[in-house]
């Protein structure tokens, strides 16, 4: 697995439990959901994702966006 799908695989997983929660818990759980989306526009424009950057230093080989 390279940090693309990593990536990929990671805000998805944070949105469907943030989606989980929510509906388990508390509507404040969408807050999640929204700072994931925030930061995938983020990284779309700027090029820059913390959770890559973080995948990179335990050893994942780079992708082609990260």
């Amino acid at each position: 697995m390279n940090v693309d799908k990593a990536v990929l695989t990671f805000a998805g997983a944070m949105v469907l439990l943030s989606l989980a929660l929510a509906h388990l818990h508390s509507a404040n759980w969408l807050w999640l959901t929204a700072f994931v989306g925030l930061n995938l526009v983020q990284a779309g424009i700027t090029g820059f994702c913390p959770a890559a950057t973080v995948l990179k230093k335990l050893g994942l080989r780079p992708g082609t966006a990260f």
